[in-house]
């Protein structure tokens, strides 16, 4: 259960014969969970935390990282979020700011607004609320931008 690999199973067709192997993948984006909220959990609060935080239960509070929040299709949360990067199947009502990325997954359905510089929505995601994306300006940027003058002007600096 915390951070332990799970088995997938594959069925293989070969002909008439069916087999089934068994392989050794960890699920995608449980490789280093460190807490788990599972679904039936109702929790009311503040969650800080460091490192990746998959919550597929209810949440009534805030949540503070600077890691990863997974949350999943089962979830119901009712939370103001700061993080370093969200992942959501689930029911978001409340502001999101997140540093990185924020990724809204089918079915998710989101109403809020959200601060992010990176967003991925798939299809058959529900966002009501405002979107704000803003790109921190970096100083190489700035210098590379210069001033554009019309030909036969001289720029004067005094």
């Amino acid at each position: 259960m915390w951070g332990q690999e799970r088995k997938t199973t594959e069925q293989v067709n070969e002909g008439e014969d069916n087999a089934e192997v068994a392989t050794e993948k960890p699920v995608q984006g449980t490789e280093d969970i460190s807490a788990f909220v599972g679904k039936g959990v109702e929790f009311k609060g503040t969650i800080s935390y460091s490192g990746t935080v998959r919550i597929d239960g209810y949440l009534d509070g805030e949540i503070h990282t600077d890691g990863i929040l997974l949350i999943g299709e089962d979830a119901v949360l009712q939370a103001k979020i700061t993080a370093g990067t969200v992942v959501c199947k689930g029911k978001i009502t409340g502001d999101i700011v997140v540093k990185e990325q924020v990724k809204l997954r089918a079915p998710a359905v989101v109403n809020g607004s959200v601060k992010t510089p990176l967003l991925s929505i798939e299809d058959g995601v529900l966002f009501n609320g405002n979107l704000e994306m803003a790109q921190p300006v970096s100083q190489t940027a700035l210098q590379s931008v210069g001033m554009i003058t019309p030909t036969g002007v001289k720029r004067v600096n005094g």
